[in-house]
């Protein structure tokens, strides 16, 4: 499964969520993909994630979109929806 994640350097729920991201990867070992929204402006864009940040989008192994996470989540919500779209 790879993980495009989205932040940027001045979100607070960001730095949060990094540390409780870098802990669950180590346990599911995602492709991951970090997009900061001012540096990546357009790459970003074309994923339209709106203006809350995080935002984490799922992918399968053909690159089809599973899911999105949006905003600060409990390592344990992070885990029942990883679990979800498995």
């Amino acid at each position: 499964m790879k993980v495009i994640k989205v932040s940027a350097v001045w979100c607070g729920a960001c730095l949060i969520m990094n540390k409780r991201w870098k802990e669950l990867n180590t346990k599911y070992n995602f492709e991951t993909i970090s997009l900061d929204v001012d540096v990546d402006e357009d790459v970003v864009e074309k994923y339209n994630t709106g203006e809350k940040l995080p935002v984490f989008i799922f992918f399968d192994d053909e690159n089809k979109e599973l899911g999105r996470l949006i905003g600060e989540k409990s390592t344990s919500q992070i885990e029942e929806f990883i679990e979800g779209i498995r």
